[in-house]
């Protein structure tokens, strides 16, 4: 069969055949916008017919404005196509309906000349509908990413060392979109430079044997701040489980770490406060015990008597040693405390004078006090012992003189500011500045100051007490304290209160000058035998008839024998065996009118589950306290029995 050469016409029915077979919209139109020519694809993405097309572009254009979502953008881009002849053109036309054709404009040449346009129209709106799906899920998950503060990254491990962040990601580590190099390196520059080979080594372990990546580290952010974070990945790898990338998260992990060290430390102070209580009961039996004999040997030494200074001596170290055990038993919690109503102001006021005689002339002392503050319900006896612990502080600071200033102000916290000072709440406070110019605290320091026998004094010169026990009395009544430092500008100590609306707590009514001297009958029950002997000595010449037992059970056989009556129970608190609320329970039911006091060096807690009324003898007591409260006690039961 012979070659056959195509005709004009031959070739022109060609192409018109291709053209129509193409799933494009083809439109030619010439340098006076009348169509030349359009394909039925055309046609039909457009609803057109060809009596339309066939008035030329401004008609399509008329009859199809309506429909476009992005009309006024089209009409410009028109315009150019037209008054420009070599513009070329590649965009989108957006329907109302939601349909999306990509657009493509181009000169129509013949001969070199410009003699139309070509435009092509291809439908994409399935493509564009899932663009949109996929944006509005990225969205989505960069949102949630937000809201949970974790970041998500991908390392590719095709040598190309190339590392893909998320919004998050840049969010945490404090670098702006678009400035992060994008390579492993460039990450490692961030990471704190005393973990970048605990993090490499995590990474080289994950690839080599196959173990979890996850793994807490230190970043340096592009302000300089530290900060901690968690990250834990997962290798994809081919079929024949060849590495390609590595896919992980990171969050912002500080505020937890914070509070976790805020929780140890908790948990340390409360042991050790434990310790120091339990230490503080066993002391104050034996200062009972020395204080007791001490008043009651003096009594019988005359004044002129050699020995008399010596006695005195030891009674007034079993004052001195006394105070030790209440600074114990207040960083336990256990001190007994007399809260009420009282203003900082008035106490910071009186405290400035003191303080200007106290540390010396070297040391000048400020105040500054806000106006109208209102009350602050706690025991101002131990928020002035705090104070006074914070100044001899400050005067060690600055040996060679210096400036001290009490401030006071009333500030409300936002949650940006709580969050700054784990673990306080939003909301209004009162707050105390101690602030001096001494020689300042090193980092490493402030973060032990507060810790129970850490001092920075030599050897003999502190006891490491004095701070730990300003923040157990900040700690009972709900406040907070914080600490500002930098070595050679001095330090700002910031002691937070919670303003009360509460009524002043009624004031124990005082022991009156009555007699001593009875003959009633008193059950002493005291496990330390020096303790039991010197009650016994103190009231037994007061005519009190006695009855001695070491123990709970000592005592309830003790009692089973008695016929008459028990006037008063004398017994301490804590006891091998039963306790003394125990026994207490047990002998008011079987004797009703049976007067309690509880000896313990401990708080009003001691008498909880007390089943009646009850006094509390705080230890270490004297022998003259002792035959006053017993008297007391004894003349309310008669007072009641009328």
């Amino acid at each position: 069969m012979r070659d056959r050469r195509l005709t004009p016409a031959d070739t022109i029915a060609l192409l018109e055949a291709t053209l129509e077979a193409s799933q494009d919209g083809i439109l030619v139109a010439d340098l006076n916008r009348q169509v030349v020519y359009c394909n039925g694809q055309y046609l039909r993405m457009f609803g057109l017919t060809r009596e339309l097309v066939a008035r030329g572009v401004d008609a399509i254009v008329a009859a199809v404005l309506p429909q476009i979502e992005n009309a006024d953008y089209i009409v410009d881009r028109s315009q150019a196509v037209w008054s420009e002849p070599e513009l070329e053109v590649a965009d989108q036309v957006r329907f109302t309906d939601g349909r999306v054709f990509e657009r493509f404009v181009v000169p129509h040449r013949l001969g070199g000349t410009i003699v139309g346009r070509v435009a092509s129209f291809r439908d994409i709106s399935q493509f564009a509908r899932t663009q949109q799906a996929l944006e509005q899920h990225r969205a989505f998950l960069e949102k949630a990413q937000e809201v949970g503060h974790i970041g998500s990254w991908v390392a590719e491990l095709d040598g190309s060392d190339r590392l893909g962040w998320s919004v998050e990601a840049h969010r945490i580590f404090g670098v702006a979109l678009g400035s992060f190099a994008g390579t492993s390196e460039s990450f490692f520059a961030r990471v704190h430079p005393a973990d970048v080979e605990t993090v490499r080594a995590a990474s080289a372990g994950a690839l080599a044997d196959e173990r979890p990546y996850d793994i807490e580290h230190r970043i340096i952010r592009s302000d300089g701040g530290v900060r901690w974070v968690n990250e834990r990945a997962d290798i994809v790898r081919d079929q024949t489980g060849r590495p390609l990338r590595m896919i992980g998260t990171v969050q912002d992990i500080t505020d937890r770490r914070l509070l976790e060290d805020q929780l140890r430390q908790s948990q340390k102070m409360e042991a050790i406060g434990r310790l120091a209580g339990g230490i503080a009961h066993d002391l104050n039996n034996a200062l009972t015990a020395i204080a007791g004999y001490s008043e009651l040997a003096l009594a019988e030494i005359p004044s002129d008597h050699i020995a008399r200074a010596d006695v005195e001596e030891i009674r007034r170290a079993t004052e001195r040693a006394g105070s030790v055990t209440r600074q114990l038993l207040a960083f336990s919690r256990k001190e007994l405390l007399e809260p009420r109503l009282f203003n900082l102001n008035d106490t910071i006021g009186a405290l400035g004078r003191l303080l200007a005689r106290l540390l010396g002339t070297d040391i000048e002392v400020g105040t500054e006090l806000a106006v109208d503050l209102p009350p602050i319900l706690g025991d101002p006896g131990q928020v002035e012992q705090a104070v006074i612990n914070l100044a001899v502080n400050a005067r060690d600071a600055m040996p060679g003189g210096g400036h001290l200033m009490l401030s006071t102000a009333l500030e409300t916290l936002d949650e940006a500011a709580a969050r700054a000072n784990l673990p306080m709440a939003p909301g209004t406070y009162i707050v105390l500045r101690v602030t001096d110019d001494g020689h300042g605290m090193s980092a490493e320091t402030q973060a032990r100051i507060f810790e129970p026998f850490f001092t920075t004094k030599e050897t003999g010169k502190g006891t490491g007490l004095g701070l730990s026990m300003v923040y157990s009395t900040l700690k009972q009544i709900g406040g907070f304290i914080f600490v500002t430092s930098e070595k050679g500008r001095g330090t700002t100590f910031r002691l937070y209160f919670k303003p009360s609306a509460a009524r002043a707590p009624a004031r124990a009514a005082t022991i009156g000058s009555s007699t001593a001297r009875g003959a009633e009958t008193v059950l002493v029950v005291e496990d330390e035998s020096a303790v039991r002997n010197l009650v016994a000595s103190s009231l037994r010449t007061e005519g009190y008839r006695l009855l001695l037992a070491s123990s709970a059970e000592e005592a309830l056989e003790l009692a089973d024998t008695v016929a008459g009556p028990i006037h008063l129970l004398l017994t301490d608190a804590i006891m091998p065996g039963k306790s003394g609320i125990e026994l207490a329970n047990l002998l008011i039911k079987k004797r009703e009118a049976l007067r309690v006091i509880i000896m313990s060096g401990y708080t009003e807690e001691t008498l909880t589950g007390l089943e009646s009324n009850a006094e509390l003898l705080q230890k270490p007591f004297s022998p003259k306290d002792l035959r006053l409260r017993v008297r007391a006690a004894l003349d309310q039961r008669s007072e009641h029995s009328r």
